[in-house]
């Protein structure tokens, strides 16, 4: 096997045996973390308000779809080629906008793990309020400090709604011991921390709405009054996180581009209308930067995967339920959508290995990644997952540009309930590792389309240099300080593709990963397998 890596400046051949180094001396950015500057001159930003469209793509933002955020991004700057951290899912992305971490720094590394200090018989939710509390029961259970957090330590509270149950991740804390804590205000699927906080939310709007719909309207406008109309009741705080459900849950159900996916975009639209009114209101908009962001790009999906049936035709154990914790061997598959891990019981190098010859052989593989160096894989270390409780090997599944049936291009494989023509993500596909950012506010360029690479894991240290606050801790975005009005220069930016292939029984396979970096932050632009898509 060998594995090459190419860049604008080089061209290196690499064995197997110095794979290890690849990650030190490229991707240098998972031991060297970023710090984050002062700023030259006082910014204006008094307020700022991340708003969250779960699963929006780039190239839904237009007059038509999204009339209110196309305007939005004229008066502000649009993020051209923003990137989520891999899996390009809700929960892990979730914890990257909050920290800004690399998934194996903020310690949630997908939307489900095997954490067998919280379920020793199965996957956890890592967005459960149970889960959570028996993680933080032991130890953190992010790694890092979460914005809230370190807002709250500077003395002022912050407001955080979310349809869906990640919202919670942005601010989890049971305990509550500053003022500015104890006044703050989590919020997410119809819950709350403070008891308080949801009793007069329902006094005021009535109880969450029981049933998700396609547009999920109903949930997302509730979430957005409860957030504009009670916790904002006493004036806007510093920080301000809201988190809707829409595009991701109706895209789903239908593919992104159907006419569901469309009404799903103007119900986000107008939770958008509704925040802007707010902030007008209480006039305080001239000093809001205003982030819409999303977790992850989206696909269609174009084949289900019974991966289930695959490793038990090759022989495997790999049960979908266990009645015991994994003995020595045997296999836990935790499914993502477009992505898979695998825990292999006492960590079996033999059967690993087997494993990923045997996934290395079929028709929906794509990129692989694995704990520990095996042939035609990328070490788990570059995807930035190389937790203590890390799976053995990863799969991206294939994926390719063929559009669908309302036209909208990219198509994956995926595991899961969800069939053909529905919609999915968590894959390296260039649609799913490509999301949306847009901000406006009074320190933001006006009209600027910011080509520098840039990611979810961004945020964080640009708010807090918004704001004129320092983080305790280094964290692995930059600020996007080419985007802010004082900024002249646009910072250097290389890019490379790492390559891998291997022999199996008499036939080659070749991954790849294609990448860019901006001052040692690592974003992924795509990965495959074989060549690069069309």
């Amino acid at each position: 096997m060998t594995i090459r890596f190419s860049s604008s400046r080089r061209i290196l051949l690499f064995s197997s045996l110095l794979l290890p180094c690849l990650s030190s001396l490229v991707f240098a950015q998972g031991t060297v973390q970023s710090a984050i500057p002062q700023a030259a001159t006082k910014n204006e930003t008094e307020h700022v308000v991340m708003m969250v469209w779960d699963g929006l793509r780039p190239d839904s933002v237009s007059a038509q779809n999204t009339p209110n955020l196309f305007r939005l991004a004229q008066s502000g700057v649009t993020f051209s080629r923003h990137h989520p951290v891999y899996p390009s899912s809700t929960e892990v992305n979730g914890a990257a906008l909050a920290t800004g971490s690399y998934p194996e720094h903020s310690g949630v590394i997908a939307n489900k793990e095997f954490r067998p200090d919280i379920d020793p018989l199965q996957a956890i939710a890592t967005e459960d309020l149970e889960a959570v509390r028996k993680g933080d029961a032991k130890t953190p259970y992010l790694l890092a400090p979460t914005l809230a957090e370190i807002i709250q330590a500077s003395g002022s509270p912050t407001a955080i709604a979310g349809t869906k149950p990640v919202a919670l991740l942005g601010d989890r804390l049971d305990k509550r011991t500053s003022p500015a804590a104890r006044a703050s205000s989590t919020v997410f699927e119809g819950q709350a921390l403070s008891p308080a906080s949801l009793e007069a939310i329902v006094k005021a709007q009535g109880v969450f709405p029981p049933t998700i719909e396609f547009p999920n309207t109903k949930e997302d406008a509730w979430t957005t009054r409860a957030l504009t109309q009670t916790l904002w009741k006493g004036g806007v705080p510093k920080f301000s996180q809201l988190w809707l459900s829409d595009v991701d849950y109706t895209q789903h159900d239908s593919a992104p581009g159907s006419p569901a996916a469309l009404a799903a975009l103007k119900s986000c639209d107008n939770q958008l209308a509704a925040v802007l009114a707010a902030l007008d209101a209480q006039g305080v908009r001239s000093k809001t930067a205003i982030f819409v962001v999303s977790d992850h790009g989206f696909s269609t999906i174009s084949r289900q995967v019974d991966v289930y049936a695959a490793l038990k035709e090759a022989g495997f154990k790999a049960p979908k339920k266990f009645a015991a914790p994994p003995q020595n061997g045997e296999v836990m598959v935790v499914g993502l959508g477009g992505s898979a891990l695998f825990y292999v019981g006492g960590h079996d190098r033999i059967v690993t290995q087997r494993l990923a010859q045997f996934l290395q052989t079929t028709n929906f593989a794509g990129v692989l990644w694995s704990r520990d160096a095996l042939q035609g894989t990328f070490p788990l270390a570059l995807a930035k997952m190389n937790s203590a409780g890390a799976p053995d090997l990863v799969m991206s599944f294939r994926w390719d540009s063929a559009a669908n049936r309302f036209g909208v291009p990219g198509s994956i494989l995926s595991e899961g309930k969800r069939i053909a023509g529905q919609g999915s993500h968590a894959s390296l596909s260039a649609f799913d590792m490509h999301n949306t950012c847009i901000a406006a506010g009074p320190d933001f360029k006006t009209g600027f389309i910011d080509t520098t690479p840039s990611g979810n894991v961004d945020l964080a240290p640009t708010i807090l240099h918004l704001l004129g606050l320092n983080s305790p801790s280094a964290m692995d975005g930059r600020v996007l300080g080419e985007s802010l009005r004082n900024s002249l220069t646009l910072p250097s930016v290389q890019s490379g593709k790492l390559e891998s292939t291997s022999k199996f029984n008499g036939q080659n396979r070749s991954q790849y990963l294609l990448w860019q970096s901006v001052d040692g932050v690592v974003y992924f632009d795509e990965g495959n397998s074989g060549a690069p898509a069309p």
